[in-house]
């Protein structure tokens, strides 16, 4: 009945009663009017259609509702983001109670500009059950500040709920009830240590993220069943690859090592690739405890100088890590590839490796870059030239198809042994980090590819195309910052490809990069594959790092069930039908965790070394211009905010359609791109904020 209804409903852009509804699906006894109703509110709780004041049904994204999730600021207001749909705007009189993080529903009330404006009707689900922040006590009571500037709640807890906790204590706390709109009970679950403890700054976001350091008892338990070596029993059935010159790439700090390569030159002319990945689903069985908290962290998580695995440091830098001269059980998929760069032969099977050499991206970088040769390096100096041939034509063949690269900078903190940050610098992107993207993408097309013709259930990674809205929206404000660029008839990867291509050159690249990125859908991962536009590949997964994500662990169960085991009967695949669209949403919704947690500890450390730079002058960029001020960016990717009130030369207003701080006698005033001098004025590690003013 529901498709039905849901047919009806959008068959004409307006709303029905319920006797409409009933007439049209042929109902007429008192029976099937029972049901129609019940089937009604169902429909309505599941927030897939909106019934009016009058009592009439329309579909839920027909009406001025929309369903989302509130992201709060420090400023008291908030934003719903709405999936594939304009953010809306929420005043901080219009939350109704919502916190951070909520799923709401909104009802959109105005549109100003480019901007929606609505108010929050309803919670529907409180996503944040637990928050970290510092104890400190008032009149004897036990009462928590809590980290996250963007919840405005008050939480006490009762004396027997504290775990001992005293005054300084950074603490995980757990909501018990709600006592108004505001202000609930609590209680202390964990202690994270006290507030000037090193390390506990970036386990204290970690733990807002509900991501956890620690692994439960029974996981360790487990742990004393699974061997530190190759048993002599594990060979049999495998291909062995223990002679072959393979070996890693990794950065110098690396420990848990996913991949290893290998390369052959035929007589034909094509190239013979070899991607041997840790083959960790022999090791991490399925309906475990090890697997159990693989799948609830759903991935690694690197924060800074700490690393918050999602296995055991036995399993991730132990037995299931390519490590140099020991043999480890892989899963290789072999592939021949012709000078166009397409695969035209591969295999996927079970092997034992052995890889020669652990190298650095930094070394291979000198041999490929400069033709500096790092000792030990000297045997593998004529692979690694017929890799990066290989890689160019892989990349060459990639972007004729339309594979787009944003080539987006990204900031890389150092440390030091207390965990302080000293020093932010750019991430290298070097010939061989390249190399290896190119060598992982060819493997997961291969093995997607595979699987998709065989029409099994499976576990894709996907891209869906842009929201056109979205486009135009980034195409008009490349047009009023005065630059001219081709109109799309389409929207496709080569012409999102070509749209980087016009702006490459123009001032402004390195901030409209990432921002057409963010006009585009976010990758996840889904049982039903919709292709990857981005990658611009109809078909593709994550199979090469099963170390650090569960979806790539969960491809790797899925080749041993269906080709290694031949598993396919009825019950198997019925099993993985149901299985894996739970498993695509939770892993998507850890990753996205993972991201914003990474973000977080980035934006607390840049705020942190440049506490120790207070008066220093910077040059940088306009990176965003708002009504409030202008952040500015620096070569190394610390961004920190000019206020409008600091701006004391003219009196400054915000120009919304050209997206600049104008002054009353300075015309020109300020815009994306421009090239300032700034001094920075403040900034606090606690609010993870960094305040410049311009240099006079």
């Amino acid at each position: 009945m529901e498709d039905k209804i849901l047919e009806i409903l959008s068959s004409d852009n307006k709303a029905f009663d319920v006797h409409d509804i009933e007439a049209l699906l042929g109902f007429s006894t008192a029976c099937e009017l029972k049901d129609l109703l019940k089937e009604l509110n169902r429909l309505e709780d599941e927030y897939k259609i909106y019934r009016t004041k009058k009592d009439k049904y329309m579909l839920f994204s027909n009406s001025n509702l929309k369903i989302g999730k509130l992201m709060g600021t420090k400023k008291g207001y908030a934003f719903v983001d709405i999936e594939g749909d304009e953010d809306v705007f929420i005043a901080q009189d219009n939350l109704n109670g919502a916190i951070n993080s909520d799923q709401v529903i909104v009802e959109i009330t105005s549109k100003k500009g480019l901007r929606l404006e609505g108010r929050i009707l309803k919670v529907v689900e409180r996503k944040l059950q637990q928050f970290v922040g510092k104890v400190y006590f008032k009149k004897n009571k036990c009462l928590i500040d809590l980290d996250d500037r963007k919840v405005n709640l008050n939480i006490i807890i009762d004396e027997d709920k504290t775990l001992g906790a005293v005054s300084g204590h950074k603490v995980v706390v757990r909501l018990l009830g709600k006592i108004d709109n505001t202000s609930y009970k609590g209680a202390i679950v964990k202690i994270l240590g006290h507030v000037d403890d090193p390390g506990v700054d970036i386990l204290s976001i970690a733990a807002k993220y509900e991501i956890e350091e620690e692994f439960p008892k029974n996981v360790e338990e487990q742990l004393n069943s699974i061997p530190d070596h190759v048993l002599e029993s594990e060979y049999e059935g495998r291909t062995d690859l223990r002679e072959q010159m393979i070996f890693t790439i990794d950065g110098a700090d690396t420990k848990d090592i996913d991949d290893a390569i290998s390369i052959e030159k035929l007589e034909s002319g094509n190239y013979k690739l070899g991607v041997h990945i840790a083959d960790v689903s022999y090791y991490v069985k399925e309906n475990t405890p090890l697997d159990d908290e693989a799948y609830k962290r759903g991935t690694s998580v690197y924060l800074a100088n700490t690393v918050i695995p999602m296995l055991p440091h036995q399993l991730s830098n132990g037995i299931c890590s390519l490590n140099p001269n020991v043999d480890r059980l892989a899963i290789s998929c072999s592939m021949e590839i012709d000078p166009n760069g397409e695969v035209v032969e591969y295999d996927i099977f079970e092997s034992v490796i052995k890889s020669r050499i652990q190298m650095t991206y930094t070394n291979v970088n000198k041999i490929l870059e400069e033709n500096i040769v790092a000792e030990g390096y000297e045997p593998y100096v004529d692979s690694l030239r017929l890799m990066s041939e290989l890689a160019d034509i892989l990349r060459a063949n990639k972007v004729r198809k339309g594979y787009i690269d944003f080539d987006i900078d990204e900031a890389k903190i150092i440390t030091d042994e207390n965990g302080e940050a000293i020093d932010v610098k750019l991430r290298e992107r070097g010939t061989g980090e390249k190399l290896i993207e190119d060598f992982m993408i060819a493997a997961n097309e291969t093995v997607a590819r595979h699987i998709t013709y065989m029409e099994y259930p499976f576990i894709y990674r996907v891209h869906g195309e842009p929201n056109e809205e979205k486009i135009n929206n980034f195409l008009n404000f490349v047009s009023v910052l005065g630059h001219s660029v081709h109109k799309m008839k389409k929207i496709t990867p080569k012409a999102m490809q070509e749209l980087l291509g016009e702006l490459k050159d123009v001032k402004e690249y390195h901030i409209l990069s990432p921002l057409l990125l963010r006009s585009m859908q976010k990758a996840v991962y889904d049982k039903t594959n919709i292709g990857h536009f981005g990658l611009a590949s109809k078909c593709y997964t994550h199979f090469t790092s099963p170390i650090r994500r569960y979806p790539d662990t969960t491809v790797h169960r899925l080749l041993r069930t269906y080709l290694f085991n031949k598993n396919i009967n009825s019950d198997t695949i019925n099993y993985w039908e149901q299985k894996l669209p739970v498993l695509a949403l939770h892993t998507s919704e850890r990753e996205r965790a993972s991201i914003e947690c990474e973000r977080e500890v980035d934006d607390m450390k840049m705020a942190e070394y440049m506490e120790k730079h207070i008066g220093e002058e910077f040059t940088g960029i306009v990176s965003s211009v708002m009504s409030f001020g202008m952040f500015i960016e620096l070569p190394n990717k610390i961004e920190g905010l000019v206020r409008i009130d600091d701006l004391t030369d003219d009196y400054y207003r915000y120009d919304e359609s050209t997206f600049a701080l104008v002054g009353n006698n300075n015309k020109r005033g300020y815009r994306l791109g421009d090239e300032v001098k700034v001094v920075v004025k403040a900034a606090s590690k606690i609010n993870h904020t960094i305040d410049f003013i311009l240099k006079k």
